[in-house]
């Protein structure tokens, strides 16, 4: 969603719950993407919280340091919101010009959204400008509370870069999930799942459907075992990812398993719950295949727990597959290893201010 406009580049900045991420794009003569930049910091555990900014100054000198380190020269950037204050739906009204909507959307999406109209920020795009039969047309409705929009914006700011777009992190992902893969004409499912939240973007014959964001993530993982064992965060993040072979006996390996199924299962259950819900509401719909992405796609067994679940099969999304990559530039290990945390970056680099 384009709440900004400003020049024509601009960096995606992502603004996780657990890094801060930049990632710039350039394209080639023959309209390819190059990747030009990114890089990431890791924040410490309070610094958001439940999409809220805790700690301004530790984000702030996060993403300086990066602006900094990859010398990137462009100030315009564009970043993302996630979150129960962000409302996606899609809404039938009366068919009516771009500009009529426009005018009328303010009251129009007063009965669509839980909050006060005077308090969020409003875009729409319309899905079918034919209309049907009934003279009525799909329209793609987005509302996102103001006092977080205008945080990330604060925090953006005080790095000394500039807002060219304020998008939605379900739409950045299903940008970079466009740029690499054949969009199909059935129904398939992009669940991002971060440190703090799960996003979940339903495209149905290459338009949303559905959109959820569950207040769960990666980060439950780490608390639980941080739990279980009495150990720091750190510690814990640690052991979520692959053990501590410094001191390969200091756990059982097995009460470490226990807990990242525990918990896998749980966030798979709450993942088919969503999707369970709209497919129950669109008849004779089914899911053919779901991609994850972010940093808790590769927690052991959650990706089984929920392809077992949802009956359809599993892929973690890679955003640099139809991207270049200098090798000269980039460590191929490492972009790989991170590839699932950077869809959001990617999908945020590829806008243009001023597009939809």
């Amino acid at each position: 969603m384009d709440w900004f406009s400003r020049s024509k580049n601009a960096v995606g900045l992502d603004i996780g719950s657990s890094h801060v991420k930049v990632l710039e794009l350039f394209q080639t003569k023959a309209k390819n993407y190059r990747l030009g930049n990114f890089g990431m910091v890791r924040l410490p555990p309070e610094a958001i919280v439940d999409g809220a900014v805790m700690n301004a100054s530790v984000i702030v000198d996060a993403i300086r340091e990066l602006i900094q380190r990859h010398r990137i020269k462009t100030r315009d950037v564009i970043a993302s919101v996630a979150g129960h204050s962000v409302i996606i739906k899609r809404i039938n009204l009366p068919v009516m010009t771009p500009d009529e909507l426009e005018e009328s959307i303010q009251w129009e999406a007063e009965q669509y959204i839980p909050f006060d109209v005077n308090d969020v920020n409003i875009d729409v795009q319309i899905l079918d400008e034919a209309g049907d039969e009934a003279g009525q047309m799909e329209v793609l409705l987005v509302a996102a509370r103001k006092e977080l929009v205008n945080e990330y914006v604060s925090l953006i700011h005080e790095a000394g870069l500039t807002p060219a777009i304020i998008d939605v992190d379900a739409f950045a992902i299903e940008n970079a999930f466009e740029l690499n893969y054949d969009v199909p004409d059935d129904t398939i499912a992009l669940v991002n799942i971060g440190s703090g939240s799960v996003n979940i973007n339903v495209i149905r014959r290459g338009v949303t459907a559905f959109t959820r964001d569950l207040g769960m993530g990666g980060r439950q993982v780490t608390e639980e075992i941080q739990r279980a064992l009495n150990i720091s965060f750190e510690e814990a993040e640690n052991m979520k990812v692959g053990g501590d072979e410094r001191d390969a006996d200091a756990v059982v390996p097995e009460e470490i398993e226990g807990v990242i199924r525990t918990v896998s299962e749980s966030i798979a259950t709450e993942v088919h719950r969503s999707l369970d819900f709209y497919l129950s509401t669109a008849a004779g719909d089914r899911l053919s295949r779901i991609y994850l992405s972010g940093g808790g796609a590769h927690t052991p067994g959650l990706g089984q727990a929920i392809s077992r679940l949802a009956n359809a099969p599993i892929e973690v999304m890679d955003p640099f597959r139809n991207i270049e990559i200098d090798e000269r530039s980039f460590n191929p290990r490492f972009l790989q290893d991170v590839a699932s945390q950077a869809c959001v970056a990617v999908g945020l680099a590829l806008r243009v201010p001023g597009d939809k």
